[in-house]
């Protein structure tokens, strides 16, 4: 979630982490600021190109970190472990959607102290589960006419946070989600009709057309964004007391 995006033109594909692949980009860049990894085709299992093909189907992505798994918390747990001396932001003060940002404010070193705790090895495979999130997913996931896809974006420095995205789609949702994870850094170049996130405001790379995206952001509440304009965009507060239901019936209404 508290990260940068960059381009992404889909182009070629190459073999990564076994069961997924890497759709690279143009010559702008080199991976992962202008790729998209995205799972591939296997058996029966819907893949991301049935998916593009079937407009008549509601087609739901999910944002991962705040929406399904529970980086805010997970990080404030370990930074207080790592940094016990260290000043630090509680939840219900955190304002803003970028975490280093904020901690910076209050001392310049501590900037350097907040990347340490999420650049490190399992942060991302070890994050707590967002209540009713995986229930709710594995819900939509059996919904007639509806495809579901988890779209979310890797850090800059990717060395253990992609791998580990995998990992916990694995051991939280099971294998056949794994043919469902989409991690791109311009999530404007996914093709769906709602996509439910974090971030106030999703912008991409502007490429003729293709930075409008085709899905309505849904923005999911989380601590960081509580108090945050959200200009008109629509919101979800949580999983468990069964409004995202209405609110997907409500958007496949206008598909």
């Amino acid at each position: 979630m508290n990260f940068g995006r960059a381009p992404c033109i889909i182009s070629r594909t190459f073999r990564l982490l076994g069961n997924a692949q890497l759709v690279s980009g143009s010559t702008w860049g080199r991976f992962p600021s202008t790729s998209v990894i995205m799972a591939r085709r296997t058996g029966k299992i819907r893949g991301y190109s049935d998916f593009c093909r079937e407009r008549n189907r509601l087609r739901v992505l999910l944002d991962m970190d705040m929406v399904l798994a529970d980086f805010e918390e997970h990080f404030l747990t370990k930074y207080r472990e790592t940094y016990p001396d260290a000043p630090y932001v509680k939840a219900e003060d955190r304002d803003g959607f970028w975490l280093r940002d904020q901690y910076e404010k209050i001392s310049p070193n501590l900037k350097d102290k907040v990347q340490s705790i999420y650049e490190a090895e399992f942060f991302f495979r070890d994050l707590p589960e967002i209540p009713g999130a995986i229930e709710a997913a594995q819900e939509i996931n059996k919904m007639e006419d509806v495809d579901v896809f988890i779209c979310t974006s890797p850090l800059v420095q990717y060395k253990y946070c992609v791998k580990e995205k995998f990992e916990w789609v694995e051991q939280h949702l099971g294998m056949e989600w794994v043919e469902k994870l989409i991690i791109t850094r311009d999530k404007t170049m996914v093709q769906g009709h709602v996509l439910i996130d974090d971030k106030p405001k999703i912008k991409g790379k502007v490429i003729c057309c293709l930075s409008i995206p085709s899905w309505k952001h849904v923005v999911f509440t989380a601590c960081h964004n509580r108090r945050t304009n959200i200009h008109g965009r629509r919101r979800l507060d949580n999983w468990t007391d069964g409004s995202w239901r209405n609110l997907l019936e409500d958007i496949r209404k206008h598909i």
